[in-house]
């Protein structure tokens, strides 16, 4: 199983202190933060994407970039790429560059993004957002997968014997993840292609989750890509940990407060209560990621979300010094004990795709067609 690190990349004030880093501070902070990822141990580093304040993290590749070039074997992953406004043309030239120069090591996370202005900056109107998501994709998919493509929708000007460059690397496009908290039709996309689902899961509880995984797991099995339990799945979370729970309550609460995605409405316990966020000891993270599967199944990333709600570099690198030391390798071990043999441990990798060859399904523009036509009768 893999777990990993993903970034919003908001830039808040500290509460305790009062100050606000740079933008300049954030985005070295946030390269700090990948590095620690794999120094510790842990498998996966993912950035979002956002062109409105307070977030930082404009250039998703860019950033990826640097962070490949000084490391060995961490995954590199967004969360998310949004399929929406950026151009599909510009997605597959960008992520076919980063996954040659990282060797493979990269696979994106495709999402709508949920901030209205942002929109028609690009020219797009979020009204049709989930049109613009089908079809943006099955366009992405056709340029990683066809040396020529003639093609004519409604979001973008038609293409007219045009070729991606570069080409995916060894011919085997990166593994996609369709990321949703409450679209339906996403999940169903994510199942229809065979791809990853991943839940962001830090703000829902766990009945919510529960049913867009469930959803997304019987759609997976009905397109005919294995059981519903062999479906790939990823989950987000947020952890803040100390000696004790009452040491954790009492340095991250200032945070949680003032945060701008939840301070000001439920208390900390509330929260705490209701959704994924863990704020105790290791043993307690250990305790409530564990119970993940109980409702959303076997799966194969855990992602945690960490530098957020203007907490100071040297808190986050100490919450993933703890996660790779204390809580991680309990994890592997407990979540792999409990797997059933023929569910996949993690999620497809560039080898096991270049080594499905040629003819395997994940080369394939629609898999399993058939299927896939009787449905839409």
């Amino acid at each position: 199983m893999q777990f990993g690190i993903f970034s919003v990349g908001d830039l808040t004030a500290d509460p305790t202190t009062g100050t606000t880093v740079s933008e300049h501070e954030r985005l070295k902070a946030i390269m700090a933060l990948a590095l620690k990822t794999e120094e510790v141990g842990l498998d996966v580093f993912a950035t979002g994407e956002h062109h409105n304040p307070p977030f930082v993290p404009s250039s998703p590749t860019t950033m990826l970039g640097w962070i490949a070039a000084r490391t060995k074997t961490l995954q590199l992953s967004t969360a998310t790429t949004l399929i929406t406004t950026n151009d599909p043309v510009k997605i597959a030239e960008d992520y076919a560059m980063l996954q040659h120069l990282s060797d493979g090591r990269v696979d994106l996370t495709l999402g709508r993004g949920n901030t209205g202005p942002v929109y028609p900056w690009f020219g797009k109107d979020i009204r049709k957002g989930i049109p613009m998501a089908v079809e943006n994709y099955h366009l992405l998919r056709r340029l990683w997968r066809e040396e020529s493509v003639d093609w004519q929708g409604e979001f973008r000007t038609p293409l007219q014997g045009f070729t991606s460059t570069p080409a995916p690397l060894d011919g085997t496009p990166p593994f996609v993840w369709h990321g949703s908290i409450r679209s339906p039709e996403i999940a169903e996309q994510a199942a229809f292609y065979g791809d990853g689902f991943f839940h962001n899961n830090i703000f829902w509880n766990k009945e919510h989750t529960e049913q867009m995984v469930n959803l997304y797991r019987q759609r997976f099995e009905h397109y005919g890509h294995g059981s519903a339990d062999q479906a790939i799945v990823g989950l987000g979370g947020q952890v803040f940990m100390a000696s004790t729970e009452a040491e954790a309550k009492r340095r991250f609460r200032p945070y949680f407060d003032n945060a701008p995605v939840y301070g000001h409405g439920p208390s900390l316990e509330e929260f705490t209560e209701m959704t994924p966020l863990t704020v105790g000891t290791p043993e307690q993270v250990i305790s409530k990621t564990l119970a993940f599967a109980d409702y959303a199944g076997d799966y194969q990333r855990q992602m945690f979300l960490i530098d957020h709600a203007g907490l100071p570099l040297e808190a986050v690198l100490e919450q993933v010094e703890i996660l790779g030391r204390d809580v991680v390798p309990t994890l592997r071990a407990e979540f792999e004990r409990r797997r059933p043999a023929h569910v996949p441990s993690d999620p497809p990798s560039h080898a096991d795709l270049v080594a499905a060859g040629a003819d395997s399904k994940h080369r394939l523009v629609i898999p399993n067609q058939g299927v896939a036509a009787g449905a839409a009768k």
